[in-house]
């Protein structure tokens, strides 16, 4: 590379016995025999090398000017590091930032974040994030998530910067004064027209004592949630372009929906993401609001088409459910190839983990469909609010996928499935 070629020349050169010594303490010895087998053999295999070294290695042909090879490693760590991209955006996103020539990477890295932005928001480094960088994403029309959660996250990067506690009742003058000039430059990138009242209320306008939002702006959003047909102001940026419509749940995320619709389309290695599930959910019942009778199950989701149910099992994080790809009304067993149940496990964060699937073995005892009964699927039954996943004989007619056999459900949901 030209690199080798001024190295080597004789303004730069230190040689000894004949020899060229050449030092360069910021590349390690184990990347740089990498380098040299590649420059000498013409091969490279970065499959042995973890996600932090292969970045390094990047950051090192790149200094070198190896050109050839930074393409070659950014497709690599595109296509086989994706895990070491999510758990750590945001060195990857600062170190990226700092090479031109890291295009692909740079570009990948964005998307991806925008795309799922819960990458970057529940990482633990997502405080150490650099202002110029939470504006840059801020700007973004595409950033996939809801306003108010891009408005908390901001807040919590704020108080880090500061180091100030989310307790209003401490702080003092200083205090206000740091957090509004921290904010300051954020405040008109937040679309916070898009915010829903009750979030605006109890997460944006619960700071209004506090004087780190402008006034004519409160003023403004207030006008424009309470006073009927009150458009907003002139010169807002656009709505994001979010790419799915929300999972209205009290139970679990948004992140559910294309883990839901890749198991009703049965793609078992490569997921839909949120971009490209091709599902709406939308909430038909909720036990707690509508009623936990039978029959309040059946006047909000007879009739209704193909539905999923999740369920919270009381005292736990499980959560288990079921897909009818039917509908619930009749007096008899229904017949079909495409049902499934569930077992998962419920994070704090409301995502779901540890989730084990069972697609129906006898289609004939798929689905069960009566008054008395609420969602009850094969061998796992609700009847008149008594759960249980029975046992047969004969064998069961979803596999077995530790489900109790009998157990109290603290709230269950029914979602009527809908094709794009």
């Amino acid at each position: 590379s030209q690199y080798f070629r001024s190295a080597f020349s004789n303004e730069w050169a230190e040689k000894k016995d004949g020899k060229f010594i050449f030092r360069k303490q910021n590349i390690s010895p184990q990347l740089f025999n990498i380098i040299l087998r590649f420059i000498y053999c013409g091969n490279i295999e970065l499959e042995k090398l973890q996600g932090s070294d292969v970045l390094k290695l990047l950051i090192a042909v790149d200094e070198l000017n190896i050109n050839s090879l930074i393409s070659h490693i950014q497709e690599f760590l595109i296509d086989n590091q994706t895990e070491f991209l999510h758990q750590n955006p945001t060195e990857i996103l600062e170190t990226v930032y700092q090479h031109e020539a890291f295009t692909d990477l740079w570009n990948f890295c964005l998307e991806k974040i925008c795309e799922e932005p819960k990458i970057l928001f529940n990482s633990d480094k997502f405080i150490t994030l650099k202002s110029p960088f939470l504006e840059l994403l801020l700007k973004r029309d595409d950033l996939n998530v809801e306003e108010i959660e891009i408005w908390e996250n901001l807040l919590k990067w704020c108080f880090a910067q500061q180091n100030i506690e989310n307790d209003q009742t401490k702080w003092n003058k200083e205090d206000i004064t740091k957090i509004k000039n921290e904010l300051n430059k954020f405040i008109p990138l937040i679309r916070f027209y898009n915010i829903e009242p009750a979030d605006f209320f109890y997460k944006v306008y619960c700071y209004n004592d506090k004087d780190i939002l402008p006034k004519d702006l409160i003023n403004d959003l207030l006008e424009f949630h309470i006073v009927p047909n009150v458009k907003p102001k002139d010169n807002l940026p656009p709505s994001r372009r979010t790419y799915f419509k929300k999972l209205d749940s009290s139970l679990t995320g948004s992140d559910c929906i294309p883990v839901f619709a890749s198991w009703i389309d049965k793609k078992d290695s490569s997921h839909y993401n949120k971009k490209d599930s091709p599902y709406n959910f939308n909430l038909l019942y909720r036990s707690s609001r509508d009623g936990i009778d039978p029959g309040s199950f059946h006047r909000n989701c007879d009739d209704k088409g193909a539905t999923i149910y999740i369920a919270k099992i009381k005292d736990s994080t499980q959560l288990i459910g079921g897909y009818n790809p039917l509908d619930w009304n009749g007096f008899d067993w229904k017949t079909t190839a495409d049902s499934f149940i569930f077992n998962s496990t419920i994070t704090d964060k409301k995502n779901i983990s540890a989730t084990k699937v069972s697609y129906v073995d006898k289609t004939e005892y798929a689905v069960f469909c009566h008054n008395d009964f609420g969602p009850t699927m094969g061998n796992l039954y609700c009847y008149k609010n008594i759960w249980s996943c029975e046992i047969y004989i004969d064998g069961d007619r979803y596999p077995n996928i530790g489900i109790p056999v009998n157990f109290e459900v603290e709230d269950y949901e029914v979602f009527q499935v809908i094709k794009k």
